[in-house]
């Protein structure tokens, strides 16, 4: 378990170490009239300032240290200032600040195998600086794989997209939120081993791969040419049959079943036909 502890202010043993120095040079100075014992002196108050030197530490905000004596955890202090710790404890530096990694679009198979790029953005920074710095043995590299790791998966539980228009299933480009918070959860459970709190995860990028980028964007163009002709064949027959209703309404001119269904062809190829018609002017009797 991390266990917070506040060291000592530094600024006293900093004076002392001051005058430490201050009491070796005198040492010096006076011994260099050949007298060994305070050259000898001199040497160990060098030694004493050289170790209290040491056990100084200046933490910045968003930022810790982990102590260690000898293998053994002493503590994490979080707080920012200037300390002075044991000379002897080792002191490894735990940045607190938040993170950004982009991962690179990666190769992945989707839900249906279709080879997809996908790439994203994890915002994460260190909750526990203990478990970042025992548990794993290098809590960057860490992220970096577990992120990839979690991403493969979640490219491989769903489809890039839904071609047989199921609004109810979840896909990776029409379902962006609930795909990033599937992915923040996931690599949320990766990391907590680490001592990571993920602040935000989402997909940065996400396409077809090269090889199949071409084929799939000929079907997507063919859904959308096929759901415009039905939309556009809908209304034309709504249109086709307003006609009708309003001929024989204002009894306009009178057609039988035949003449009905001439009308019917030609209103509708003028209404579907993706060019302009030309009109053909009929100068004689419609009977």
């Amino acid at each position: 378990m991390e266990k917070i502890i506040t060291p000592r202010s530094g600024w006293f043993t900093l004076f002392v170490s001051l005058l430490l120095l201050a009491a070796a040079i005198v040492c010096f100075v006076l011994g260099a009239d050949e007298n060994p014992a305070l050259i000898g002196a001199g040497v160990v108050v060098v030694l004493a300032f050289t170790v209290a030197v040491s056990g100084f530490i200046a933490i910045e905000p968003n930022s810790s240290r982990v102590l260690t004596l000898f293998g053994k955890y002493v503590g994490t202090v979080s707080s920012n200032g200037f300390f002075w710790v044991n000379p002897f404890f080792t002191k490894k530096k735990i940045s607190l600040r938040a993170n950004n990694l982009d991962t690179k679009p990666i190769k992945v198979n989707d839900k249906h195998g279709n080879p997809i790029m996908i790439g994203a953005v994890v915002v994460w920074k260190v909750e526990n600086a203990y478990k970042a710095a025992f548990e794993v043995d290098n809590y960057q590299s860490f992220v970096e794989t577990q992120s990839e790791a979690a991403i493969r998966k979640l490219a491989g539980a769903y489809a890039y997209d839904n071609f047989e228009h199921d609004t109810e299933e979840i896909t990776l480009r029409s379902s962006s939120t609930e795909v990033n918070d599937m992915l923040e959860h996931e690599v949320t459970e990766r990391l907590a081993i680490a001592g990571i709190q993920v602040i935000e995860a989402r997909l940065s990028h996400l396409a077809y791969s090269t090889e199949i980028a071409g084929a799939m964007l000929q079907r997507q163009q063919a859904t959308a040419i096929v759901a415009a002709r039905a939309k556009i064949v809908e209304g034309a027959v709504g249109m086709v049959e307003m006609a009708l209703e309003q001929l024989s309404k204002k009894e306009i001119v009178q057609l039988d079943e035949e003449r009905k269904a001439a009308m019917v062809s030609n209103l509708m190829v003028v209404l579907c036909s993706e060019r302009s018609a030309q009109p053909v002017v009929n100068a004689g009797s419609l009977y």
